[in-house]
């Protein structure tokens, strides 16, 4: 997965998750202020079946629909951001990303990312040479008057 999806699945997800929690506070004022709630004292003792109440119902449901939505997303571009390092010569940023994902700070490790991760065309990512593999060494170019170096098999 390319750096740039990664970056636009991240933050997509987070203006989505934003979008959820307000959301989810509209219609936790809206509840509150259409006096959704019977009270007894600081508890809340029944709900009336008002249209605001249905309101807000449905805008709860939206609202989490949208943090699921968000949070799914996530989940999808810390996966994508994991596989792109591991397509990086520097594996640190990998490590970085496993580790803050795996301990539940995804958020920082996805921020690091994308602040370090060299662009979709940089020099620093690998290349498709013969060789340039996984923490592979390309073989050094031949000299003139030297022999080729063989290999046994």
């Amino acid at each position: 997965m390319s750096k740039r999806l990664v970056t636009q699945l991240f933050v997509g997800s987070l203006v989505g998750a934003v979008g959820g929690f307000v959301v989810l506070l509209v219609a936790g004022g809206l509840a509150w202020g259409g006096g959704v709630f019977v009270m007894r004292g600081p508890d809340v003792v029944g709900v009336r079946s008002t249209p605001a109440a249905w309101v807000a119902l449905v805008l709860t449901v939206l609202g989490a629909l949208v943090l699921l939505a968000a949070a799914l997303t996530q989940f999808i571009a810390w996966i994508g951001a994991v596989l792109d390092a591991a397509g990086l010569s520097n594996t640190a940023l990998l490590i970085v990303l496993l580790v803050t994902g795996l301990l539940s700070f995804g958020l920082v490790g996805m921020i690091v990312y994308l602040v370090l991760a060299p662009a979709d065309d940089a020099p620093e990512r690998r290349s498709d040479e013969p060789g340039a593999g996984r923490g592979g060494v390309l073989p050094a170019p031949e000299q003139p008057g030297q022999p080729a170096p063989t290999t046994a098999r």
